[in-house]
C-alpha cells in the first residue's frame, strides 16, 4: 500500500503550489512510440526552510497504476461499468515520483507505450476517476479533497497517418459543473496562474508546417515544443489543438 500512500502525498502537495506539465510524446515510423507527462514542483521545496528540512529522507519510487488498482480491487468493483472501463485504460500507465530535499526537487512522471497513437487519452482526465476509489471521506481522497485539480473536462484525442498529426480537445459539455467550494476554486486558479503546460512532441521526419504560430521548432525539424500558461489551457483547451504536416 505504500504507493497508494506515495501518490496521495504527491496530489495533495501539488494541489499546494505552481508546477510546469510537460506533455512529451515520440512517434515511431511504424505509429508507435512512447507517451509521458511530467510534473516538475521543485518550487515546492525550493521555498521550505533549510532548518525545516532537518534530516528528512528522500523519495525515488517506481509503481504502476495496475498496482494501484489492484490494492483497490474491492472499491473499483463497486464503480460502475463505464467508470472501471475509463479506469482499466490506465492500466499500462507507470509512474515514478522523486523527492529530494537536499536537492530541492520535486518530479512526478507517468508514462506508457502504445501502438497507435490514437490510443492516448487524456490521462489528467482519465486520473480523476479515482475519485469514485473512496467515497466515505473526501478528505482522505486526494482527487476527491482537490476537486478534480486538473482536469479541464476535455475529450482529448490524437492521429497520426504518417502525413499529418493532429492534436483535439473539444469540451465535454456533460462534465462540466459549477465549483462547490468559490474560495477553493480561486485558490486553483492562483495555482494555474504561476504554472504553465508545455507540449513537446517528437516525429519520425522533418516538419513543414505547425497550425500553432508559437511552436518552436528542433534543428532538424523534427521535434515541435510549444509553452502556454496553464491557466488559460485549463480554460480553453482548444486553445492547445493544432496540426502537423510533414515534409515528403
Amino acid at each position: 500500500m505504500k504507493f497508494v500512500k506515495l501518490f496521495s502525498a504527491l496530489l495533495f502537495i501539488f494541489s499546494l503550489t505552481s508546477c510546469t506539465f510537460t506533455e512529451d510524446i515520440y512517434i515511431n515510423p511504424d505509429g508507435s512510440g512512447k507517451y509521458s507527462l511530467d510534473m516538475d514542483g521543485s518550487s515546492l521545496m525550493a521555498m521550505m526552510p533549510k532548518d525545516s528540512v532537518g534530516n528528512q529522507k528522500s523519495i525515488d519510487s517506481v509503481f504502476s497504476f495496475k498496482e494501484i488498482f489492484a490494492a483497490k480491487k474491492d472499491s473499483i468493483a463497486k464503480l460502475s461499468k463505464e467508470e472501471q472501463a475509463r479506469l482499466k485504460k490506465m492500466e499500462n500507465f507507470n509512474m515514478r515520483m522523486k523527492m529530494s530535499f537536499q536537492e530541492k526537487k520535486f518530479l512526478f512522471s507517468m508514462n506508457t507505450d502504445f501502438k497507435n497513437v490514437a490510443e492516448l487519452q487524456d490521462a489528467m482526465s482519465n486520473m480523476s476517476e479515482l475519485q469514485n476509489l473512496n467515497k466515505k471521506k473526501a478528505q482522505s481522497n486526494p482527487m476527491g479533497s482537490m476537486g478534480g485539480f486538473s482536469n479541464n473536462n476535455t475529450i482529448l484525442s490524437y492521429s497520426y497517418d504518417g502525413h499529418r498529426f493532429i492534436r483535439k480537445a473539444s469540451i465535454d459539455k456533460n462534465a462540466v459543473k459549477k465549483p462547490e467550494n468559490d474560495s477553493l476554486a480561486e485558490s486553483y486558479k492562483m495555482i494555474y496562474a504561476s504554472s504553465k503546460y508545455i507540449i513537446k512532441y517528437h516525429f519520425p521526419k522533418p516538419v513543414k508546417k505547425v497550425s500553432n504560430a508559437t511552436a518552436l521548432f528542433s534543428e532538424d525539424r523534427k521535434t515541435i515544443t510549444i509553452e502556454y500558461p496553464f491557466d488559460e489551457y485549463m480554460d480553453s483547451p482548444d486553445k492547445l489543438n493544432f496540426e502537423v504536416e510533414f515534409q515528403k
